[in-house]
């Protein structure tokens, strides 16, 4: 069982660890998972930890409390701290492209303003019937700025609109059916779901599934051509010179499962 470079101790208001080849990070800011400036300063400090660990394959967030978050706190909302709020959630987004890892997200309760906003980064997101997802800045006489850019691309222009300018609020359901989540499963289905996904991820090779994610996301919104000629690049001279490459020829050839070396 392998475990963090970063000390368990270090953080106070997430818990971090890694098991086998999944980095689990969990909010556990007491009791709605409010984003302050320190919290997000612990994530990205976990994130960034992860650098070069060709051992972890992918990232598992979620929440010890009811709720999945309730967004930035109102102190860290006040027009005298929000430069340094934007700075660390942008601090967060960017470790995560970085890294480059798998982000599973796990929504089991609200998730509201930069806490919607948060899940958004999320590659799979596996929620519940308990979880809702809203962005009611325009009641506070704010806009959010990552949802304003993301969610066109992630759910259309056109209902981007809807829920930046009215603040209603999604079910799971609703989340489900616009593709802003993967899976919708009962709570007691939870656990079995994450479980299955994160087996699934743990078969492949960690550089091929960074790889993978990196021409997926570093090509959304380039016109095709260019998309192509990114994706091409990464194949040629990055993925073909790793070993599980030509490990993973081998295995198809002699009929037998591949032995990752994660390189």
């Amino acid at each position: 069982m392998a475990t963090s470079s970063v000390p368990a101790q270090a953080f106070k208001l997430i818990k971090f660890d890694v098991v086998r080849d999944v980095a689990h990070i969990t909010l556990n800011h007491p009791d709605k998972n409010v984003l302050t400036v320190g919290l997000m300063g612990e994530m990205a400090e976990a994130i960034e930890s992860l650098n070069g660990r060709a051992d972890v394959k992918a990232i598992l967030l979620d929440s010890s409390q009811k709720a999945f978050s309730y967004g930035i706190s109102l102190e860290d909302s006040k027009p005298d701290r929000v430069f340094q709020t934007l700075d660390a959630f942008n601090r967060v987004f960017t470790a995560l492209g970085e890294v480059s890892k798998p982000l599973i997200v796990v929504v089991n309760g609200p998730a509201i303003g930069a806490g919607s906003e948060l899940v958004a980064f999320g590659d799979m997101i596996i929620a519940t019937p308990n979880a809702r997802f809203a962005q009611p800045e325009v009641t506070l006489g704010v806009f959010p700025p990552f949802a304003a850019v993301m969610l066109p691309q992630l759910i259309g222009p056109k209902k981007s609109y809807e829920l930046l300018l009215t603040g209603r609020a999604l079910s799971a359901e609703e989340a489900y059916a616009l593709n802003f989540v993967n899976r919708v499963v009962s709570e007691a289905e939870l656990q079995k779901t994450v479980e299955e996904v994160k087996a699934r991820i743990s078969q492949f090779s960690a550089p091929v599934l960074e790889m993978t994610k990196k021409v997926i996301s570093s090509s959304m919104g380039l016109p095709l051509n260019e998309a192509m000629k990114k994706s091409h690049d990464i194949y040629l001279n990055q993925l073909m010179s790793l070993e599980d490459v030509h490990e993973g020829l081998r295995a198809v050839l002699e009929k037998r499962k591949p032995v990752w070396k994660n390189k």
